[in-house]
């Protein structure tokens, strides 16, 4: 008799336990969820000051260069506009995903395509979005930047720089984008230890970007405020 009594005691001993945990870990992903939740951010962009709630995971980013900083982040976008643009243009190591969605190009988004994704946040420029800013906040909240505005014009360099740095923030990456801007420097220190090696600290230069566009050369040269200026004073 004692030895079932033993027996049985174990067994009620162990569903209790089993029990326990699996209470436990249910409070515990509950408890996780609020905490993701109730994360409030408060951001400056091209509107003014806004709080976004919760951490964006579902992004929709309307630029290409707003894509390439997520990357760097190591977040995929969920949507970005003209893919095949993107991959023949943006020369950098983090490529997108097969599951990133075509969303129209970056002057006219498809916004049904954009709704019917519900996205948690949709980065926009304010120079091509700024006349559907109202449509766009109708499915998600949105984050707009203003790069080529005459304040964001002054310095483009810190002005994208800044932007990069709200989106690590409103996305939680920070750390990510603190590493991702130390390597950044350290690229440019050894650069910058090249040109001095090679005798052309100091050399006069002139920055410019040759493509073409329907089918026609265009030379486009850039000033002392952009960002190749900024890079070489750096």
């Amino acid at each position: 008799m004692r030895k079932w009594l033993f027996i049985l005691s174990v067994l009620v001993i162990g569903i209790l336990t089993a029990c326990g945990a699996d209470e436990s870990g249910t409070e515990s992903a509950e408890n996780s969820d609020e905490n993701d939740t109730e994360r409030t951010v408060t951001i400056e962009d091209a509107t003014g000051e806004k709080t976004i709630e919760g951490t964006p995971e579902k992004i929709v980013a309307l630029e290409w260069y707003n894509a390439e900083q997520l990357l760097s982040l190591g977040i995929q976008p969920a949507g970005v506009p003209n893919i095949d643009g993107f991959n023949a243009w943006m020369n950098i190591d983090h490529e997108l995903s097969d599951n990133v969605e075509d969303v129209g190009t970056r002057q006219e988004p498809n916004l049904e395509a954009i709704s019917r994704m519900d996205p948690d946040l949709i980065i926009a420029a304010q120079f091509r979005h700024e006349q559907i800013i109202d449509r766009l906040s109708d499915i998600a909240p949105v984050v707009m930047f203003s790069p080529y505005s005459e304040e964001g014009s002054a310095d483009l360099y810190e002005e994208l720089m800044n932007e990069y740095k709200t989106i690590a923030k409103v996305t939680d990456k920070e750390e990510e984008a603190e590493q991702s801007i130390d390597e950044l420097e350290d690229f440019y220190a050894e650069q910058r230890q090249r040109l001095a090696d090679a005798g052309l600290e100091g050399t006069k230069y002139l920055a410019t970007m040759a493509f073409s566009s329907q089918n026609s050369p265009v030379l486009r040269l850039y000033t002392d405020t952009s960002y190749p200026a900024a890079i070489w004073k750096s």
